[in-house]
């Protein structure tokens, strides 16, 4: 049966730091103390902070799979509470695809909150973590003492809990920024942990990505919603593809690569731009195509709110939720991400055109400044519009142009 809000201990720990390692978690009830459920591994060789990490997924996990949507998360390791509250850079790459683990699991929570005890608090998952780590240097399994009655109410030396997973919490977004991102990132280039400077970088180390909106639709004008319906340009739109091809030549005669997402009204845009810069190819990427509107798809923003309030107002308040049949802006910034990680590996230094839609520019532009979801209800982004960003192997980044229309022929 299904509970509401349950209470994660979680630890782990190596012998040797690193040496064999393993990790403990339980799940209780948080009025009576009762343990819904218990994980614990040997997990190899293993630095303490992994096993602790693994030990906090584990407790998602169980949590989870309980049909829970409050957590209280306790912990006797302050590096993984202040990391996941966004507290504290995640420095160490190996941590940073476990961070991300964490925190995909923490976005399927309402809220989740984050908290320090002292060891003696968290006995039950040290127990179970020091049985994983015996099991882990192959010494024979020992009976878990497990302290009598539960351990689910907090004590006077227990610190503040900190609320990482409320809707649109800046808890949320911060500890996203810092941690999902992480899982892609190789070290040194996660822009929540690049040098900060104020002094201008030079731009010909950077890697310059120009975004590009596809060009005008007969939906765009209607007010539909386009998701992955292969909706053409309009004759507006391809006149406002050879403007933009222009504006671009103007702006990078030298471009290494025209990417596109592969619905035809970006492609269309995409040759266009490609045209004006000697022939380049376009290269098709799916990991740039518009977000899955699902249901919606082909339906006016008046008839999705008519038809579908609920659902809207839940979309509209959580990049979580998708629409019916459709993607979550979660999922859409997941891809987005990735793309723009392969997309700087790829192209060091150089210029790269993108064509795309709204939706993966939006989310590449609020990755970049930094911003929180907010952004994605307050910034526009017209049809052939163009925004410029500079990405250095660091983790730097410089938002140079968004939106610009000036090559666009005013109505």
């Amino acid at each position: 049966m299904a509970v509401r809000a349950v209470v994660i201990e979680a630890d782990g720990g190596s012998r040797g730091n690193p040496g064999p390692a393993g990790f403990g978690a339980v799940v209780r009830d948080p009025t009576s103390g009762e343990v819904l459920a218990e994980r614990a591994e040997a997990i190899g060789t293993a630095t303490n902070n992994v096993a602790e990490y693994r030990g906090l997924i584990a407790g998602l996990e169980a949590a989870a799979e309980l049909g829970a949507v409050e957590v209280d998360a306790r912990m006797d390791s302050k590096l993984v509470v202040e990391q996941m509250c966004g507290r504290w850079q995640i420095k160490h790459p190996g941590l940073r695809p476990l961070a991300a683990r964490a925190a995909a699991l923490v976005d399927r929570f309402d809220t989740v909150r984050f908290s320090w005890i002292p060891r003696e608090r968290n006995r039950h998952a040290d127990a179970l973590a020091n049985a994983a780590m015996d099991a882990a240097a192959g010494k024979p399994s020992r009976a878990v003492a497990v302290p009598a009655g539960g351990e689910a109410s907090r004590s006077p030396g227990d610190e503040p809990s900190r609320s990482v997973a409320g809707v649109d919490s800046p808890g949320r977004a911060q500890a996203r920024e810092v941690a999902a991102r992480a899982a892609t990132r190789s070290a040194g280039t996660d822009p929540a942990t690049a040098k900060a400077s104020w002094e201008p970088r030079p731009s010909f180390t950077a890697t310059r990505l120009i975004l590009v909106r596809h060009g005008e639709t007969e939906w765009t004008v209607q007010h539909r919603y386009a998701g992955r319906a292969d909706v053409p340009l309009s004759e507006s739109g391809q006149a406002q593809a050879r403007a933009t091809a222009t504006r671009v030549a103007a702006l990078a005669p030298s471009v290494a690569a025209v990417l596109s997402s592969p619905l035809s009204r970006c492609t269309a845009t995409a040759e266009a731009i490609a045209g004006a810069l000697g022939g380049l190819p376009v290269r098709r990427q799916a990991d740039w195509v518009e977000c899955d509107f699902g249901d919606w798809d082909g339906h006016t923003f008046a008839e999705v709110r008519d038809r579908w309030p609920g659902e809207l107002d839940a979309w509209l308040a959580s990049t979580r939720v998708a629409p019916p049949g459709g993607e979550s802006f979660t999922e859409v910034g997941q891809r987005v991400d990735r793309a723009m990680v392969a997309l700087r590996e790829a192209y060091p230094g150089e210029t790269v055109v993108v064509v795309s839609h709204v939706s993966p520019i939006k989310l590449a532009l609020r990755d970049a400044l930094a911003a929180g979801d907010a952004i994605l209800h307050r910034l526009y982004l017209d049809a052939a519009g163009i925004s410029v960003l500079d990405m250095w192997p660091d983790g730097g980044v410089a938002v140079r142009s968004v939106n610009d229309t000036a090559h666009l022929p005013t109505r």
